[in-house]
């Protein structure tokens, strides 16, 4: 019994190109990235006149008159909506956010007195007006049992609560806003 191996040579020569693809690992930012204009972001910031030339201010700027923070030409939802979401989500980290498609995604959270259970929010934006149906969370919870993590039901009025510290927020954003104009 011959315990040469003729097509071990084809395999290495096929996977060592892709072992040169892989770089050194990246770590995570363990601060939260201030999606609004870097540290030393203002309230209200962001809601600006189109073409102010601030570039942050006219890209996620509201320009309106009313000062609804509906949005400049360059974001597709409500300026202190997203704000408001992405403060209220702030101690969760985050694994994604789409300022033009309304989306906010956080990874998996566990509070430091429970480390058997996890949560992870989605948050969306709808609109461009701040109402109190512009803003939608989807909250997912596992527990950790026999060492592997489970799927949890999540209390839907854990949803709204959520849902409404980002309402309040981002009402506080707008109110903050309009004294600063």
């Amino acid at each position: 019994m011959s315990l040469r191996k003729p097509w071990l040579p084809a395999l290495l020569a096929a996977l060592l190109p892709l072992a040169a693809c892989s770089g050194p690992a990246i770590a995570p930012n363990p601060t939260a990235p201030n999606y609004m204009g870097g540290p030393g972001f203002a309230p209200g910031e962001g809601t600006g006149q189109a073409g102010s030339g601030n570039m942050l201010k006219d890209l996620f700027g509201g320009g309106s008159k009313n000062n609804n923070g509906g949005g400049g030409p360059g974001i597709g939802v409500n300026a202190f909506l997203w704000r408001g979401a992405l403060d209220t989500l702030s101690f969760m980290p985050l694994a994604s956010a789409d300022p033009f498609g309304g989306i906010i995604i956080t990874d998996w959270y566990s509070a430091p007195g429970a480390p058997d259970e996890r949560f992870k929010a989605t948050a969306y934006i709808l609109g461009r007006q701040l109402r109190a149906d512009g803003v939608k969370l989807s909250l997912f919870r596992q527990k950790l049992e026999g060492g592997q993590w489970v799927d949890a039901p999540v209390d839907p009025a854990t949803v709204g609560d959520i849902e409404n510290k980002i309402l309040e927020r981002a009402r506080q954003l707008r109110i903050q806003a309009k004294a600063a104009s």
